[in-house]
């Protein structure tokens, strides 16, 4: 093949690229899991009646992050697996979805809350902003 065909380059680079991300939204996903198994319940008792409301707001808020990322994830794997086209998912249903939930409310200082679930909130913001990049040239990379 012609190695100035731009689209061999990317088409090749790009599940390595998807695979790392999709590795590590999995690994925060379970790692938010094992944090709300073991712990957060016991955190969110020690809380006052005001903070541990905020608490639950920021568990849905993380657990709607993360459902979003690794849907949009799983829609960019099936398409760099030959599942879906690339014209399939073009539309806007195929979005990264949930900002408007899933991107951060400044109402509560986030050192209120318990550490480990301020730093799980933290790191799934970044990746979140950075998929929601990622899902941008996507959606503007020509068919």
């Amino acid at each position: 093949m012609d190695s100035t065909d731009n689209s061999v380059t990317v088409k090749s680079a790009a599940p390595a690229f998807f695979g790392r991300t999709f590795d590590e939204a999995l690994a925060l996903t379970r790692e938010a899991r094992d944090y709300l198994r073991d712990y957060g319940d016991e955190e969110s008792r020690e809380l006052s009646i005001d903070i541990a409301a905020r608490f639950s707001v920021e568990i849905m808020r993380l657990t709607s992050r993360l459902t979003n990322m690794m849907a949009w994830l799983l829609v960019q794997r099936a398409v760099h697996q030959g599942e879906l086209t690339r014209e399939e998912v073009r539309g806007d249903d195929w979005r990264l979805g949930g900002a408007d939930v899933c991107l951060p409310d400044d109402s509560i200082d986030p050192e209120l809350l318990p550490p480990y679930l301020g730093d799980l909130l933290r790191r799934s913001e970044r990746l979140y902003s950075r998929i929601s990049r990622l899902d941008d040239m996507v959606a503007s990379t020509p068919a």
